[in-house]
C-alpha cells in the first residue's frame, strides 16, 4: 500500500544548489597529464612511437606545457577523516546508535579501512528502505540495501517498520540523510497525518513528532532517557531507578516563547533588480533550516510559537522583503514573547497581587536582543535579557518547579535541607523559586550580567539580600563562595549548558559532596554521563559518602519535538 504525505514537500532540484550538493567541475592539472603518460610508457610492451604515430613525447610536453620534472610521480597523501563528534552531542548519540544498528565491528572494520566517508549514494540519488529503529534525535534509521554495503540511512518522520523512498540529500560518517519522498508501507497504527499543523512538516527541522498522538510522543520521550542512562552512564541497571512517566507540557502548540528565524543577503545577480511591492522573490528564504540541510526554508509562520511572535513574525516579514536589496549581510532575528515591561515591576509585585490584571496578562512582542524580556513563573516575576538564556516553554515551569520542590521535600522529615547551591543559576529561576523552602540560598553563575538580572529578580520578590545571593564564581573554584554551607544539611541544583558539566565541576562537586543533588538538564545524554561519574567516584567511599541516584523523570518543554529535558534526585547513603 503506498501512501503518499501531502505534509511532507520534495524539495526541488534548486533546493540542494548549495555547495554540500553541487558538482564538481572536472578538471585536470598538469600533473594528472605527466602522472597519465608515465603510467602508458610503463605499461609492459608499449611502443609510444606505435601507439602515437604522429605525436612524440616531447611534442606532447611542448602542447602542454609540461617539462621532465613535471611527470615525477608524486605520493598522494592519505586524507584523514575528520574527528568522532565531541562525546554527549547529538552527532554523537547518532553514531552510536548508527553503530549498533550495523554493528561496532562492522563500522570499525569500514573506518580502518579509510571508508566511512566514502558513501555508496550521490546526492540526490533515490532509494527505498525499512526503517528498523527510531533515533533519539527523532529520525528512523535503516539499512541502505545489501548491494550498497554496510551503510546507514537517516530518515526524518520515518516510523519503525515503515517503508519509504527517500531522496538522499547529505552524505556524511556512515550514514546517508534521505528525505521521505513516499511512505510505501505504512505504520497506520502509530502514523496519523491528520494530527499535522504545519504545512512544511518534514522539510522543516524543527519538529519531528506531529504525525503522531502526544501519548505517543512521551513514550518516545521516556524511552530516550532510558537509551540516554545505558550507553552513557555506564552504570549497571541496578543502579538506576524506574524512570518515571514524562511530564506532558500544557501547551502541545503554540508554546515557544522564543523563535530566531534568519534569512540571507540577496544574490548579486539581483541587487540592481527592482522588486514590485507586495511580491515576495522566490529567492528570498526567511525561515528555519530544512531538515538534514543548512539552508533556509521559506516558513511564513510557525505552530508552536505563541501567538503574538507569529504576528509579530509575520509583520517583520513584510518589512524585511520590502528592504531586502538594501542588506549587505545575513541577519539572525530573534523574538520573545514578553509580559509588557512597560508596567511598573514592583508595583506589579507589590501586595495585594492581582494576576488578573493587565501587567499579568498583556504579552507583547520583544525584538531586540539587548533588551528586557518579562515572565510570571508560578508566583515570581523574572526579568532577563530577552537575547539572553531562558526557557522557552513557560507553560511547564511551574510543572518543573514544584517537581524539583517535591525532590528537594522527600525524606526531609528528620533533618530538612536549610541551604541551597543553584549552580549556573542564569537569572535566579531555581533560586528564586525555591527561596521559600531555605534559610539560605546562594545562587552562582559565571556571567555577570545573568548575576545582575538575578539580583535584580531577587528584590523584585521581595527576597532579602541576608536569604538570596548571587556571586560569580569562576570555573575553577565555583563551590569557595559557599565553603560555610552545612554540607549534610544543602542541595546543590545543577542546571548546566547541553554539553553537562566539566571535570572541574564535577571534582569540586565530590569535594564539597552536598546531601542532596538535583540535576536538571536539557541534553540527557550528558546528564547521563555526569551521574554515571559520580555514582562511580563515591561507590568505594564508606557509608554516607555514596551517592545513589533515587528518582529519574522527564519533562516535555518542546512537544511535537524530538526533545527532552530531565531532573534527577541523587542522595548520600
Amino acid at each position: 500500500m503506498s501512501t503518499s504525505i501531502p505534509h511532507i514537500r520534495a524539495l526541488s532540484h534548486s533546493d540542494y544548489q548549495e555547495p554540500a550538493f553541487k558538482r564538481q567541475r572536472l578538471e585536470i592539472s598538469q600533473e594528472d597529464i605527466a602522472t597519465n603518460v608515465e603510467n602508458l610508457i610503463a605499461m609492459e610492451n608499449l611502443d609510444v612511437t606505435a601507439a602515437t604515430p604522429t605525436v612524440s613525447l616531447s611534442e606532447l610536453e611542448v602542447s602542454t606545457g609540461l617539462q621532465p620534472a613535471d611527470r615525477k610521480m608524486k605520493k598522494k597523501k592519505k586524507r584523514r577523516d575528520p574527528p568522532l563528534p565531541e562525546p554527549c552531542s547529538g552527532a554523537d548519540v547518532q553514531y552510536r546508535e548508527i553503530r549498533e544498528l550495523l554493528g561496532g565491528d562492522v563500522v570499525d572494520s569500514v573506518t580502518e579501512a579509510g571508508n566511512a566517508f566514502l558513501s555508496p549514494f550521490s546526492p540526490t540519488e533515490e532509494v527505498t528502505v525499512t526503517i528498523e529503529s527510531m533515533g533519539s534525535g527523532g529520525a528512523g534509521l535503516a539499512r541502505a540495501p545489501s548491494e550498497k554495503g554496510p551503510w546507514a540511512v537517516v530518515v526524518p518522520v520515518a516510523l519503525p517498520g515503515e517503508t519509504v523512498r527517500v531522496k538522499i540529500v547529505k552524505n556524511d560518517r556512515m550514514h546517508s540523510c534521505g528525505q521521505v519522498l513516499e511512505v510505501l508501507v505504512a505504520d497506520i497504527e502509530t502514523r496519523d497525518e491528520s494530527l499535522v499543523r504545519c504545512k512544511y512538516f518534514g522539510s522543516c527541522g524543527g519538529c519531528q513528532y506531529q504525525m503522531l498522538t502526544y501519548e505517543k510522543q512521551l513514550e518516545l520521550k521516556r524511552n530516550v532517557i532510558v537509551k540516554a542512562y545505558e550507553i552513557y552512564s555506564s552504570l549497571p541497571e541496578s543502579s538506576i531507578p524506574t524512570i518515571e512517566s514524562t511530564v506532558q507540557s500544557p501547551l502541545v502548540y503554540n508554546y515557544r516563547t522564543k523563535i530566531t528565524p534568519h534569512f540571507n543577503r540577496p544574490p548579486k545577480a539581483v541587487r540592481n533588480d527592482i522588486i514590485p511591492a507586495g511580491e515576495h522573490p522566490s529567492w528570498l528564504q526567511i525561515g528555519f533550516n530544512m531538515a538534514n540541510n543548512r539552508s533556509t526554508l521559506d516558513i511564513e509562520e510557525c505552530p508552536i510559537a505563541t501567538p503574538i511572535l507569529n504576528e509579530q513574525y509575520k509583520s517583520e516579514r513584510q518589512i524585511i522583503t520590502k528592504n531586502i536589496l538594501s542588506y549587505q549581510k545575513g541577519v539572525s532575528l530573534m523574538f520573545r514573547d514578553s509580559l509588557d515591561t512597560a508596567f511598573n515591576a514592583k508595583q506589579m509585585m507589590a501586595p495585594p497581587i492581582d494576576k488578573l490584571s493587565e501587567a499579568f496578562t498583556k504579552h507583547v512582542c520583544v525584538s531586540d536582543q539587548n533588551a528586557t524580556a518579562r515572565e510570571m513563573v508560578g508566583d515570581y516575576l523574572f526579568e532577563y535579557t530577552a537575547g539572553g538564556f531562558f526557557q522557552n516553554n513557560n507553560a511547564i515551569l511551574p510543572l518543573m518547579v514544584d517537581f524539583v520542590k517535591e525532590l528537594i521535600r522527600s525524606g526531609d522529615d528528620v533533618a530538612p535541607p536549610t541551604h541551597l547551591v543553584d549552580t549556573y543559576c542564569g537569572a535566579g529561576l531555581f533560586a528564586i523559586s525555591l527561596s521559600s523552602l531555605f534559610g539560605k540560598v546562594a545562587g552562582i553563575e559565571l556571567s555577570k550580567s545573568s548575576i545582575e538580572s538575578a539580583e535584580r529578580n531577587a528584590e523584585l520578590n521581595g527576597i532579602p539580600k541576608s536569604k538570596v545571593s548571587f556571586q560569580a564564581g569562576t570555573a575553577s573554584n565555583i563551590f569557595s563562595t559557599v565553603r560555610s554551607f552545612p554540607r549534610d544539611r544543602t542541595v546543590v541544583v545543577i542546571d548546566p549548558p547541553r554539553k553537562g558539566c566539566d571535570d572541574v565541576f564535577l571534582a569540586q562537586l565530590l569535594q564539597f559532596r552536598p546531601a542532596t543533588v538535583v540535576y536538571v538538564s536539557c541534553n540527557v545524554h550528558s546528564q547521563a554521563a555526569d551521574i554515571g561519574h559520580i555514582l562511580k567516584a563515591t561507590a568505594s567511599e564508606p557509608e554516607g559518602k555514596r551517592y545513589k541516584l533515587e528518582r529519574l523523570r522527564g519533562f516535555d518543554l518542546f512537544p511535537q519535538t524530538a526533545h527532552v529535558e530531565s531532573v534527577a534526585l541523587l542522595k548520600l547513603y
